[in-house]
């Protein structure tokens, strides 16, 4: 639906003019005679069917409607003024918008970033999340996606594969042994990926034999979490549990790791790689990702 908008060179002219006090000083800021302002307003007027200003031989007024018109005019024109400036701005910068999963930017990406801005100081990198399912955002530079590498419309660059396996708080872990005394702890689940404990467990011979029940989540990194916390075992997702496996905050209490079957991949749309500063960004990531 096209917009209702007033004469837009119109309202310039009143917008000075108003400020100033008179049509001179209105033309002597927008480069225009007196008379060429004067006559901008009047079609204002005309199109919007009230007076703005009051004309006498030596002097401009504002009429009641005028004075709220330039009041809201005003705080319009200032903050259309401030975008016009930022973008300008933001235009000289080398920006890249990159949409990742909220678990994957906080166990993998954001630890990382500190070394990409010491590599590449001038390259802004945005970080925008959504859920596994999340669409490709407008304005996105390029994303980051776990799935089997085939999203039509986009070129998918491998990152790394992603292997399962089951953690838990250290005390939990302590009275496991054997994966069949899964059987009576609560399996923590994450919406999107159900089918992550039939895998592990079917990879056991435990098909059938271990059911998954327990809280489920709508990201790996809840579950992670709550696991910390000592709720349940978490079929845990590498890379995202590493670091938590390092500092001992999770235990894998099974040396058992089985592929998922799907990998994270680097998505842009194709043309792309030709812009310098999603080049750098792309030989970075894949060589941090090796």
């Amino acid at each position: 639906m096209p917009r209702s908008l007033p004469f837009l060179n119109g309202l310039r002219a009143f917008e000075a003019a108003a400020r100033h006090g008179s049509f001179s000083g209105a033309g002597a800021e927008l480069h225009v005679s007196p008379a060429a302002v004067s006559r901008l307003v009047r079609l204002l007027e005309q199109r919007m069917g009230i007076a703005l200003f009051e004309r006498g031989p030596n002097r401009l007024a504002l009429t009641a409607a005028g004075g709220a018109y330039r009041a809201g005019l005003g705080s319009l024109f200032d903050e259309l003024e401030r975008l016009t400036v930022e973008t300008v701005a933001q235009a000289g910068k080398r920006t890249l918008i990159l949409g990742v999963g909220p678990s994957f930017a906080a166990h993998w990406l954001i630890p990382r970033l500190a070394d990409w801005h010491a590599r590449a100081p001038g390259i802004e990198v945005r970080v925008t999340t959504g859920g596994a399912a999340a669409a490709f955002g407008e304005g996105w530079s390029c994303g980051i996606r776990l799935g089997g590498g085939d999203w039509p419309g986009f070129i998918a660059i491998p990152l790394f594969g992603a292997n399962l396996l089951p953690v838990c708080a250290p005390g939990m872990a302590a009275g496991l042994e054997r994966p069949e005394q899964l059987a009576g702890l609560p399996l923590l689940r994450v919406a999107h990926a159900e089918e992550d404990w039939p895998l592990w467990l079917s990879a056991q011979g435990l098909a059938g034999q271990v059911t998954a029940r327990g809280p489920v989540f709508d990201f790996y990194g809840q579950a992670q979490q709550a696991a910390a916390d000592g709720l349940g075992v978490a079929m845990g997702l590498r890379p995202y549990i590493d670091h938590a496996l390092r500092q001992g905050r999770l235990v894998a209490p099974f040396a058992a790791p089985v592929p998922k079957g799907e990998g994270w991949f680097l998505i842009h749309r194709p043309g792309r790689e030709e812009d310098p500063a999603f080049a750098a960004f792309r030989a970075w990531i894949v060589e941090s990702a090796r």
